[in-house]
């Protein structure tokens, strides 16, 4: 498979590239700045190049054409303000969609957060950012044309991965290692049958694969 993550260079999606270059996938990891190129390289990816806060729809789209699937995992980062919580995990994330849809990509994950929702209350940064992320993930659910799945992972640590999660619609609140979170992605993509879901995962007792599958099936 070619699957192209937009934020490459986040912690979440290094481990994904990793994961997909070692079982033999293409993976390209869109970044802003050059010089985080040979870390993708590193980890197997191919870097793409491209700043979605001021990229058009089809400069996105031309990165995007002939891949299986598309995964957002871009976010302004802890350290931003609120204005690029709005530039970059709403409007970034509506680009990235727009232009999934432009090159014909159907299959559309994203990685959202618990608690994400566009009517959250309060004015601290934290708040706008839960706010983004849910206007993001509500504007993915309104396309008939992405076959799209969110997940919402809980406290994200840099703990290693136990490979067991919780994922359900709802699984109440707690951690999860950024090596499961990149699992359970991993069998998202192979899993389309988990399309029009929106999961929450947390550690667990559950292999990822066994906890996606059932997941798909119910």
């Amino acid at each position: 498979m070619r699957i192209v993550i937009a934020g490459g260079h986040g912690q979440i999606a290094l481990r994904l590239e990793r994961l997909l270059a070692a079982r033999g996938d293409e993976a390209v990891g869109i970044i802003r700045n050059p010089q985080q190129s040979q870390d993708l390289v590193d980890a197997g990816a191919r870097p793409a190049v491209l700043d979605l806060e001021s990229a058009t729809v089809e400069q996105a789209a031309e990165i995007l054409r002939g891949a299986d699937a598309a995964v957002f995992a871009a976010g302004a980062g802890p350290d931003s303000g609120t204005a690029r919580k709005d530039t970059v995990d709403r409007g970034a994330a509506v680009l990235f969609a727009d232009a999934a849809e432009a090159a014909g990509v159907r299959r559309y994950i994203v990685v959202s957060s618990m608690g994400a929702d566009p009517d959250h209350p309060g004015d601290e940064v934290f708040d706008v950012y839960l706010r983004a992320k849910g206007a993001a993930d509500a504007d993915v659910r309104s396309r008939s044309a992405l076959d799209w799945t969110i997940l919402r992972p809980g406290m994200l640590t840099d703990d290693a991965g136990s490979g067991q999660v919780l994922l359900a619609e709802r699984t109440g609140r707690g951690p999860i290692p950024r090596d499961d979170v990149a699992a359970t992605l991993l069998e998202l993509l192979d899993t389309p049958a988990t399309s029009g879901l929106t999961l929450e995962a947390i550690s667990g007792n559950v292999p990822v694969a066994v906890a996606v599958r059932d997941i798909a099936g119910n």
